[in-house]
């Protein structure tokens, strides 16, 4: 699509016509955008235990201070969930791009919990991508699957229009959303583009929740088995033998995939044993995982805000997109990208 073509898209009411597939279309979001704000940085959002707020329309221009991101939301489908924040850099050289992707059980959450982490990537000097993704009760599976690639495949088609380099991204999925950066990863033989991907907490192995969730399990990983069967519409292992073996990461392990990263809190719900599996899955074919496993409870972002989880990550995400100059750095004095690491 044409620079013309995309702006008059943008530009047009969203009641008046339906997204193209894969194109990010500038419209109001089903849940509040960052709001504007006069400091370098987007007001705070709310933790991610906090109930939702009241709806809110994004700004009609883009978030920005003189030295700050923009920020805004566009659609990338055309159902009310199909919707991404992205915050990008105008100065300085193509910066790869961060896709955070929120969980929830696959059945609720919101982009909008990922606020302060998605901050904390774009002061990285990164264009990052905050996304939210039909729920299993909105469709079953594989359509979360498909609504992180349509995602991505939209930011990279208009990389430009977001000073981000296409050829350089990675996925950072929380709980259920780490369970889809995973699944993506693992999908086909390689995305092209994508250099790592990182869960925390993220139930890979269904088919263990599943097990794991029977009358002998805790109340959480019976919910979570209750998440998994609505995941898969309803239908139990047994009688949809394909649709489990799909949602199932560690069975698509391919020596094109990227590396991955992911942290599980030693006795929480979603164990670490099922990253062991998908990397025993992975080393099988050559792809580097790395599963560190912290003390405690903690799932999720609360486990990503235990001390040295979130610096962990991020150094593991820099060694793979690369440095690039803080935002606020004058761009004459912007030093090179330095080279990624597989």
């Amino acid at each position: 699509m044409g620079a013309a073509a995309l702006a008059t898209l943008m530009l047009t009411p969203p009641a008046a016509r339906a997204a193209s597939a894969g194109d990010p279309v500038r419209r109001p979001s089903a849940s509040p955008a960052p709001s504007p704000t006069t400091s370098a940085s987007p007001s705070p959002s709310p933790s991610p235990s906090a109930s939702s707020s009241s709806r809110a329309t994004p700004p009609a221009t883009p978030t920005a201070s003189p030295s700050g991101p923009r920020v805004r939301t566009y659609a990338y489908g055309s159902h009310a969930r199909q919707i991404m924040d992205v915050w990008w850099h105008t100065a300085g050289p193509r910066r790869p791009i961060v896709f955070v992707i929120h969980g929830g059980w696959w059945s609720g959450g919101d982009k909008k919990y990922m606020t302060s982490i998605t901050r904390s990537y774009s002061d990285l000097g990164y264009t990052v991508v905050n996304l939210d993704y039909r729920l299993s009760g909105d469709a079953a599976w594989p359509a979360q699957r498909t609504d992180v690639m349509s995602a991505v495949n939209a930011v990279r088609r208009h990389a430009a229009m977001f000073n981000a380099d296409p050829s350089r991204y990675v996925l950072l999925g929380f709980s259920a959303g780490g369970h889809l950066a995973t699944a993506v990863g693992a999908y086909g033989d390689g995305r092209p583009g994508l250099r790592g991907v990182v869960g925390i907490s993220p139930p890979v192995s269904p088919l263990s929740a599943f097990a794991d969730g029977s009358a002998f399990g805790s109340k959480e990983q019976q919910k979570l088995r209750k998440a998994a069967i609505k995941l898969a519409g309803g239908c139990l292992p047994a009688k949809c033998p394909r649709v489990w073996s799909s949602m199932e990461v560690p069975f698509h392990a391919s020596a094109g995939d990227p590396p991955m990263l992911t942290i599980h809190s030693s006795e929480e719900f979603v164990p670490p044993y099922q990253s062991e599996m998908l990397k025993e899955s992975l080393q099988t074919v050559g792809v580097p995982m790395v599963v560190k496993t912290m003390a405690g409870t903690q799932h999720s972002a609360p486990l990503y805000r235990e001390p040295g989880v979130a610096e962990t990550v991020q150094a593991w995400i820099v060694a793979r997109l690369g440095r690039v100059a803080p935002p606020a750095a004058s761009p004459a004095a912007s030093p090179a990208v330095s080279p990624p690491q597989r």
